[in-house]
């Protein structure tokens, strides 16, 4: 052998090894798991609330783990005789025949108290091997650099995954099973009746419009709509602070922590700074008029109510991120930080006309619009959280006889009013009547406005025009616009009606 084949040599070992190096995998401990579930059926409920046939590296092993696990929640006995049924009779595990290997896996199992640590085991190794594939994916993409994904959008493909693997232990979505599906729906009802107001969805603080509405629900788009004044901010300002300010967290079965009641907010105030969104809040809580506030025209009682509110504020889990103009990727990459850091119930945007789309749609107001649109809706069911986004009306309200929104009133209506769940309108007709005030006040048409103002001071109605899961009406609230605080009416036979 030459220098130059003695060199080489140790190379290509080195590079075979390379080539031919394993997925991290146990089957051992696989094989541990499935004969003290084979052995004792309450094994499996150790582990199926994380563990999932996919996790399993061997595919004979995911199938045992998936029929054992069918068999087991329909109240049967899962054994080596009663799961050979339901596998292939000629299938050969080594020299042995499957009904062998069931035995074989039953007779050399484990105590059932090891079961959960090799179930651990198990998911962590299926977790580096989506680490593994995701980190692969990334190299090749990076290396290719395919026209259609350039590196930001790389990015935040590969954020989504990651946090999808971190949040679920898988990130390639797919089919779930139907039994799965139930067993979720099942949950959702036992948690609305534990919850306050028994709600399916997260309250709002505001009884009248939880009552039909349910509460939020996860993963829907509310879109919340309202010419100028009407009280847009205002309405979402007062639910996410509810929300926050009950929040009751309850401690998982793996240390994270869960709402009971209320949830964490993060609110993106596109159009106002943080500070003047807590002034709002502050007003609000302590009834004293904001605009005082910006003055500096407030007593010492006053003061003393501003700064008590503020210490109780301080523990409330509401975050603000105040970017202008943030684009639906840089938007939906904080909110998967904020998840992971600090937990994340509700998403609240203000508004979605200040956002910016790609630079694709950048041409197109409407495909930028839609582009948002879809990314919210998208974003809700990845983070399984309601968003709740603020949309402007166009100005065709304002020249109709009757003021009161409709859906096509929605600016680049086509994909709002699509993507929405629910769409909102906050009207209030106290606006509206007020500007028609008579310079006049021995003008005889002076009285007739007086009552009419009357009739309509301090309410505002929230018309709910879609909904998915429900049906849609009217909500009348009681709306105090020098703390900008809607609430609801004292007298509740006037608080709803339905369409």
């Amino acid at each position: 052998m030459n220098d130059a084949a003695r060199k080489l040599a140790p190379l290509a070992k080195d590079q075979a090894e390379q080539h031919y190096r394993e997925a991290p995998n146990n089957l051992e401990a696989e094989q541990a798991l499935l004969g003290a579930i084979l052995v004792n059926n309450d094994a499996y409920y150790r582990v199926s609330d994380f563990l999932k046939p996919v996790h399993l590296y061997e595919p004979l092993h995911r199938r045992i783990f998936e029929i054992a696990g069918e068999i087991i929640r329909m109240g049967k006995t899962a054994n080596p005789v009663t799961v050979k049924t339901f596998l292939k009779a000629d299938d050969k595990v080594g020299d042995l025949t499957v009904a062998q290997y069931l035995a074989r896996l039953a007779a050399e199992a484990v105590s059932i108290i090891n079961a959960e640590d090799y179930g651990r085991a198990i998911y962590d190794l299926a977790l580096r091997r989506s680490l593994i594939t995701i980190g692969e994916d990334m190299v090749n993409i990076a290396y290719d650099a395919p026209l259609d994904m350039p590196p930001q959008n790389q990015i935040e493909d590969a954020e989504r995954r990651l946090f999808e693997l971190a949040e679920t232990g898988r990130y390639d979505g797919g089919f779930q099973s139907f039994n799965d599906a139930v067993a979720l729906a099942i949950d959702m009802a036992g948690q609305a009746f534990e919850r306050d107001g028994h709600l399916s969805g997260i309250s709002t603080g505001i009884h009248s419009l939880d009552s039909k509405m349910g509460g939020l629900q996860r993963s829907d788009l509310i879109i919340l709509a309202g010419r100028p004044g009407m009280g847009k901010t205002s309405l979402a300002t007062n639910i996410a602070y509810n929300i926050a300010a009950s929040y009751d967290p309850e401690v998982q079965p793996d240390g994270s922590f869960k709402a009971k009641n209320g949830g964490v907010v993060g609110f993106y105030s596109l159009e106002m700074s943080s500070e003047q969104l807590a002034t709002r809040i502050i007003s609000e809580q302590t009834e004293v008029s904001s605009s005082k506030i910006r003055r500096g025209e407030i007593s010492e009682a006053d003061f003393e109510k501003l700064v008590a509110c503020s210490q109780m504020m301080q523990k409330v889990p509401l975050y603000i991120d105040q970017t202008g103009g943030i684009s639906i990727a840089q938007l939906a990459a904080r909110a998967r930080r904020l998840k992971r850091q600090r937990g994340l119930d509700v998403l609240v945007v203000d508004y979605i006309q200040l956002m910016t789309g790609s630079k694709k749609s950048g041409e197109n107001r409407v495909q930028e619009i839609t582009e948002i649109t879809t990314g919210l809706k998208a974003l809700g069911k990845e983070l399984n959280v309601p968003i709740i986004a603020l949309s402007q009306l166009s100005r065709a309200v304002e020249s109709r006889e009757d003021k009161r929104p409709q859906l096509s009133d929605l600016r680049e209506s086509g994909s709002i009013e699509q993507d929405a769940d629910v769409v909102l309108f906050v009207f209030r007709e106290e606006y509206y009547v007020k500007n028609l005030e008579p310079r006049d006040e021995f003008d005889p048409k002076y009285e007739e406005w007086k009552m009419q103002m009357e009739k309509v001071k301090g309410t505002a109605d929230v018309i709910i025009a879609k909904q998915r899961h429900g049906p849609t009406g009217t909500v009348k609230l009681a709306f105090q616009s020098e703390f900008t605080r809607f609430s609801d009416l004292a007298d509740p036979s006037f608080t709803q009606y339905e369409h």
